[in-house]
């Protein structure tokens, strides 16, 4: 479940120390993994030491942050997305061969930015890009899951990317979206969904819909 990554240490752990500093220091830290141009590094075979924390915050928009700071150059924050790896005890880190150190992400670590929906041997595919570049095709492997935002946030659908790693669809993604939904019958129930590659991912029950829209 998509969420902000909390700091967890248990009573009277110390923090290990890190010797890196700077995006000089953090940059060396993933080159380290000699991932540059590959695309995502082999992060779920990795198994290092824990290093510690590093104070880098993935906003809800997908900007990143070092230090409270912007991190303004793309191509680093590309290059960081590739070693990212949520584990299962729900925090996110940045994983090399030689460590792994943790971070803070406000809700997803990425962002669905553009969606494009198609369609191949009978059945519609839904194409997704992220902020950091991923092109990823929604379906039985990559599935879309909605969560019920407190407040006027309403619907938020997430896109499994890679792993545990998921993107949140930004608002005007998320509109195209839902603009594809239709009533598809799922267990017996009547659902308004939408459908990639053949698998259905149901939004809410139709009734409930009608329901809002005051049918």
């Amino acid at each position: 479940m998509a969420g902000t990554a909390r700091l967890r240490r248990g009573a009277g752990e110390a923090r290990p120390p890190r010797s890196d500093s700077g995006v000089a220091g953090l940059q060396a830290l993933v080159a380290r993994a000699e991932t540059t141009g590959r695309g995502p590094a082999p992060v779920e075979r990795w198994n290092p030491p824990f290093c510690g924390d590093l104070d880098i915050v993935i906003k809800r928009d997908g900007t990143w942050f070092y230090l409270g700071t912007p991190i303004g150059r793309m191509a680093l924050v590309r290059l960081f997305s590739t070693v990212l790896r949520k584990d299962e005890d729900g925090r996110t880190y940045l994983v090399t061969p030689v460590e792994k150190v943790g971070i803070t992400v406000e809700d997803a670590p990425f962002v669905a930015v553009e969606m494009n929906a198609s369609r191949r041997d009978g059945a519609q595919v839904l194409t997704f890009r992220t902020n950091v570049g991923d092109v990823v095709e929604a379906g039985p492997d990559n599935p879309i899951r909605y969560k019920l935002a407190p407040g006027n946030d309403g619907v938020k659908p997430y896109l499994k990317v890679r792993g545990r790693l998921e993107a949140l669809l930004a608002r005007p993604v998320m509109y195209e979206l839902v603009a594809l939904g239709e009533e598809i019958e799922v267990d017996g129930r009547v659902m308004f969904a939408v459908s990639s590659k053949g698998a259905i991912f149901p939004i809410m029950p139709a009734d409930e819909l009608h329901r809002l829209a005051g049918r």
